[in-house]
């Protein structure tokens, strides 16, 4: 369907002007069908990638509260190889993470060549909840940030400015770098919060900070406008998909990573040097005659 191009998002953007429900109709039953055949197709993608070591993949997810990114993370990657993917999730700094800058926890996780990693919540983290939150940088410890009349929005340029060198340079060495926003609206939030209230087998997935954070959405959605027009780039591009329907929302962004993967068309499996292949009937005969 071409949804790389279709939901690729360069320049200013903004994200009332962007659908959280796609502009196409598919029952579910097809959606989880049609998921399936491509997260096998990119199981055995990873397969050849990993024997070419030469890239790897880093996806980055992130979305509102309930916005679906473990569900998402589960049903996309679960015809790879277990040990060709690896998930990281970042939720608040531990103290030992603290002792060091705010980028290093996530470059010591990006993901080993041939492989995939998934940050669930992401280094964009620190110019998001931190900037709703600017207190949180306070614990960072930096030199000369004593107050927060010291966070400016000079700072906060240099972090966008920090952000897309990390990528730059990972990219420039090999990282694949593709970064996903679920564009979920207000009101499916509420439903999805309302349903882990109701049921009780979800109920453990309910945080009363999903409530308190509600009251800050127009803050977080006018810093994600900020952070994704600010470091989307035809390098490290950020997709904005509709998430209000999660089948779908699997669908589109599985068939995405399909779309971008099938553009490398030098990732191949490795061919044995001459000497080798020259004596494979050798090599066979030997172990016939054991």
């Amino acid at each position: 369907m071409g949804f790389e191009k279709k939901y690729k998002v360069l320049g200013d953007i903004k994200l009332d002007e962007l659908a959280t429900k796609p502009d196409f109709e598919m029952k579910s039953k097809k959606a989880v069908r049609k998921l399936d055949e491509v997260s096998r197709r990119l199981g055995k993608f990873q397969d050849v990638m990993y024997a070419h070591n030469r890239y790897s993949v880093l996806i980055c997810l992130q979305g509102m509260d309930a916005a679906g990114k473990d569900s998402l993370i589960r049903e996309v990657f679960k015809s790879f190889n277990a040990r060709g993917v690896d998930v990281q999730s970042f939720k608040r700094p531990t103290s030992f993470e603290l002792e060091h800058d705010y980028m290093w926890r996530h470059y010591v996780t990006l993901p080993e060549r041939g492989k995939f990693t998934v940050f669930n919540r992401t280094h964009y983290e620190n110019v998001l909840v931190s900037k709703v939150h600017p207190e949180i940088v306070l614990n960072e410890r930096i030199p000369n940030i004593e107050s927060l009349e010291d966070i400016t929005d000079d700072f906060w340029e240099k972090r966008y400015t920090e952000i897309q060198n990390f990528e730059k340079h990972i990219s420039n060495n090999g990282v694949i770098v593709l970064k996903f926003f679920l564009h979920m609206s207000k009101d499916e939030q509420k439903s999805r919060i309302l349903r882990r209230l109701d049921k009780d087998k979800h109920n453990w997935k309910f945080e009363p900070a999903d409530v308190k954070e509600r009251q800050y959405w127009e803050d977080y959605q006018r810093y994600y406008e900020m952070a994704i027009s600010k470091t989307s780039t035809e390098q490290c591009p950020w997709y904005v998909i509709p998430a209000d329907n999660k089948d779908l929302c699997r669908y589109i962004l599985a068939s995405i990573l399909e779309e971008v993967m099938s553009q490398y068309d030098d990732i191949k499996i490795p061919e044995l040097p001459d000497n080798v292949k020259a004596d494979l009937a050798l090599y066979k005969e030997r172990l016939m005659s054991e």
